[in-house]
């Protein structure tokens, strides 16, 4: 694969260096542009030595092989690392001023940029609005991590690790790639320029400082379907409970613990969100009291009776606050079932799907060993308005692809004017 890296004047400009050894060390041919701040952290010799290509930042530079031009047709993929404020906001305004920018206008393939700068610079309404028309026009634009930043301070703004940056490179590559071979082109349209809120993970419920009722929810499913989400080409927010795994670098992360954690941020994203995926565990029941400190076996005395009250049904209130305000918005249900006496795990997802009115409902069923914390899945898609049923199996990202591609047809079919 060819990839132009390109390189921003920023500190972090030394991790790219490990960036780059990954993308070389796979087999992919890497041109490295840097920005001329971006010579000022990491020399050009060190580029070159590293990618084995020459390294060039200025326009005028092999002129006969037109590379403001070529680079941008030819390369499967751009990624940009560390992308400044200032990079955004050149990339944002369609500015051509350098190498670097020419190239980003005259890109072919995907691109992802990889922000790194001040929590303040990031947070700003400029930047942020200029992250917003990156998106817009299908760019990826991957959420900073947080930490420790260049002096004392710490917040949201450090370069994502370069792991992390490789792997969602790859991973833009291949669902790029994969549209073509694998005729998916619906979903990876459909979801360009939508701002998906996902939920994920187990919901926590508290019973005092140390233990709490749970679930055996590992958020793969949840992972996977953020991952498929950010392919297509939607903003990701990404509402996370207890998970087992990491989520994905892009999404704009919302860490949650209990089910009314949960409620209030799923409430919240909604707001201006195209779609809505509920695909959490969410408890039923949490502890009506919790103690404040940690509750002891005392001799002689019975264990504690614990007193349950129902949790918020955070999905139907979702529904009803969207048919309430007539917008057009697709909310999209799992149901983690099991049969019994009283029916089946389809049976009982029908009644489920008709009590909360959303429109799509996913369904699998669960058990030890079965769903929860393993690699596959096999659901059952159900639509509240009157399609027929459809089976998607396989690894939890082969359910996640289907799920979405699923989502972007409904967009097209059900709400063509959204």
């Amino acid at each position: 694969m060819r990839i132009v890296l390109g390189v921003g004047g920023g500190i972090a400009a030394y991790k790219v260096a490990s960036l780059l050894r990954l993308f070389t060390e796979a087999g992919h041919k890497v041109t490295v542009i840097p920005t001329e701040a971006a010579t000022r952290f990491v020399g050009i010799a060190t580029w070159e030595a590293l990618s084995g290509n020459p390294v060039s930042n200025s326009v005028f530079d092999d002129v006969e092989k037109v590379n403001h031009v070529r680079l941008g047709h030819e390369a499967d993929l751009i990624v940009v690392a560390p992308a400044t404020a200032d990079l955004l906001a050149k990339a944002a305004t369609g500015q051509a001023g350098d190498l670097l920018t020419n190239t980003l206008l005259m890109a072919h393939g995907p691109v992802l940029f990889a922000p790194a700068m001040h929590t303040e610079m990031w947070q700003h309404a400029a930047t942020q609005a200029n992250v917003e028309t990156l998106r817009s026009r299908g760019v990826t634009v991957l959420e900073p991590a947080s930490g420790r930043l260049t002096g004392a301070d710490s917040g949201p703004g450090r370069l994502p690790e370069p792991e992390a940056i490789f792997a969602a490179a790859m991973a833009l590559a291949e669902a790029a790639a994969g549209g073509e071979e694998k005729a998916l082109p619906a979903a990876h349209t459909s979801l360009a320029g939508r701002i998906v809120t996902i939920s994920a993970g187990g919901t926590r419920e508290a019973l005092d400082p140390v233990r709490f009722l749970g679930n055996r929810s590992s958020g793969k499913q949840g992972a996977a379907l953020a991952a498929a989400a950010l392919a297509a080409g939607a903003t990701v927010r990404f509402l996370a409970a207890h998970m087992d795994v990491q989520p994905p670098a892009g999404v704009e992360l919302v860490r949650v613990e209990s089910a009314l954690d949960l409620r209030e941020a799923a409430l919240k994203a909604a707001v201006d969100s195209d779609v809505v995926i509920m695909a959490a565990a969410v408890a039923d029941f949490r502890p009506a009291e919790v103690s404040d400190t940690k509750i002891k076996k005392v001799d002689g005395e019975d264990a504690p009776l614990v007193r349950l009250v129902r949790n918020p049904d955070i999905l139907h209130e979702l529904v009803e606050r969207r048919n309430a305000q007539g917008s057009q918005q697709l909310i999209v249900g799992f149901a983690a079932e099991t049969g019994d006496a009283q029916g089946d795990v389809l049976e009982h997802a029908t009644a489920k799907l008709k009590r909360k009115g959303c429109d799509l409902l996913v369904v699998n069923q669960v058990g030890i060993g079965r769903v929860f914390g393993q690699d596959d899945n096999s659901v059952v898609i159900l639509s509240g308005h009157g399609a027929e049923p459809q089976s998607a199996a396989g690894s939890k990202a082969d359910v996640a692809a289907a799920v979405v591609d699923r989502v972007g047809a409904e967009l097209t079919r059900v709400f063509p004017a959204l």
